[in-house]
């Protein structure tokens, strides 16, 4: 499992870090224990590796390293499952956010729109999976998923061509889903990207909360961090990554334009500084060996000795009411 995942930005995480002799890190997003083994190795003293996902958990286990302790859990819950493994408080936190190599390359997962499988795309696999929401969503609440999660320009189109394809059949697998996107948008070229990459990145968000999860997970990752303590952030969509500089900017004292997502909070203490400027991403090197590295985004910052911020995680996405789940 571990030889098929390369984590992205290796040594610019660690050096973000810079773990050292006796430090308590925490890894939320642990998949194949990339980062954690070369937090281990770089000399920290204890890792917290966090996942929803048992497939990870179970191939974590089975690595037998020193000095790391797993937990089943969302990384918003960091607080509980830290306290509860006895990290808190703790001197970095890193998140590496999405979907992760293994889960995509796993057919049986149905996260890609390459791989026949079950439509699924759950982290966790427990809640509603792709398929109820494709199956049972209401064509209002479709497109705005599709046009909010996945930025896609015919979102309308694509929910319209849903509905009326699952009247005469379920959606099952994900070649099910992928011909209806197609019949829509067309195949695509091959110097394109597929016509179903936004409607499959929308529909994992959705399933897996993932952006209420983040705004949640960076809020829990500031009151947890002791000063001096440090915060690394690798994301690779603009949706992430905004809410990630937003929480930035606004912690490390500065604005960075209007947000819904993250409290606009004047006249605080900053509770954090900036350790990178701006966001860094892969040398041309790295993205020669991992191409799925092209995208990524590194942002990292330091806690100061301020209290944390007012805590604001009421991010929901776009405005989807329950009562558009149509049966």
């Amino acid at each position: 499992m571990s030889e098929r995942h390369v984590p992205v930005l290796m040594d610019e995480v660690i050096a973000a870090l810079s773990p050292k002799a006796g430090d308590a890190i925490i890894d939320g997003t642990f998949g194949a224990g990339g980062y954690s083994r070369a937090i281990l190795a770089a000399g920290a003293g204890r890792v917290l590796g966090i996942d929803r996902d048992p497939a990870a958990l179970a191939a974590g286990r089975a690595l037998g390293l020193a000095g790391l302790t797993l937990a089943s859990g969302v990384y918003s819950d960091m607080e509980a499952l830290a306290a509860e493994a006895g990290f808190a408080p703790v001197d970095g936190v890193v998140l590496d956010i999405g979907v992760s190599s293994m889960q995509i390359d796993d057919g049986a997962r149905g996260f890609s729109f390459q791989k026949d499988g079950p439509l699924d795309m759950r982290m966790s696999s427990e809640g509603a999976s792709a398929a109820d929401v494709v199956n049972r969503a209401g064509e209002g609440l479709l497109a705005d998923i599709i046009f909010h999660y996945g930025e896609e320009r015919r979102s309308r189109a694509i929910a319209k061509a849903i509905v009326t394809a699952r009247k005469s059949q379920r959606f099952a697998s994900t070649m099910d889903l992928v011909a209806v996107i197609e019949s829509v948008m067309g195949r695509g070229r091959p110097d394109q990207i597929h016509p179903a990459t936004r409607t499959f990145q929308a529909l994992r968000i959705y399933v897996n909360d993932e952006l209420g999860e983040l705004s949640r997970g960076l809020e829990a990752a500031e009151r947890l961090l002791a000063p001096e303590g440090r915060l690394a952030v690798v994301t690779f969509h603009s949706l992430e990554d905004r809410i990630v500089k937003r929480f930035m900017a606004s912690r490390c004292g500065r604005q960075a334009g209007p947000s819904r997502h993250m409290p606009d909070v004047k006249g605080a203490t900053p509770s954090f500084e900036p350790i990178t400027r701006g966001a860094q991403g892969p040398t041309d090197a790295e993205v020669a060996r991992n191409p799925r590295a092209r995208s990524a985004k590194l942002r990292a910052a330091r806690r100061t000795s301020a209290p944390a911020h007012k805590p604001d995680s009421r991010f929901s996405g776009p405005e989807i009411s329950a009562e558009e789940w149509s049966r």
